[in-house]
């Protein structure tokens, strides 16, 4: 099986077409590895002056010590979300702590008289 290109002339049926094929082929698979080797050194670079890459946290250190106090006091996650600023799955991603089922707020009983079924 071969494959034509009329635009570009490449013929890859023919020793010469396959030829001009792998040729194309290890210079951009080249190009793709000076790139990567640029971007890495680029980033050690970058890494020495004292750069990091990556998102800027949200929860800084005083957020995240607010947050355990007021887990620790039994506030609902999603208050404590609230009051952070932040969602409540960074809260669970960062206060390990808060485990899978994490604080939650007591749930109050429903009123006697009232039926929630219709």
């Amino acid at each position: 099986m071969g494959f034509k290109s009329v635009q570009e002339h490449i013929d890859t049926t023919t020793p010469g077409g396959r030829l001009v094929f792998h040729v194309f082929g290890a210079l951009a698979s080249f190009e793709r590895e000076l790139i990567q080797e640029r971007t890495l050194a680029g980033l050690a670079a970058a890494r020495e002056r004292g750069r990091l890459g990556g998102r800027p946290t949200v929860l800084s250190p005083a957020k995240l010590k607010q947050a355990r106090r007021m887990i620790g006091e039994k506030t609902a996650v999603t208050e404590v979300a609230q009051v952070l600023g932040v969602s409540r799955a960074t809260l669970y991603r960062r206060v390990p702590e808060l485990g899978v089922a994490g604080t939650r707020a007591v749930m109050k009983e429903p009123d006697a008289g009232v039926s929630s079924s219709p």
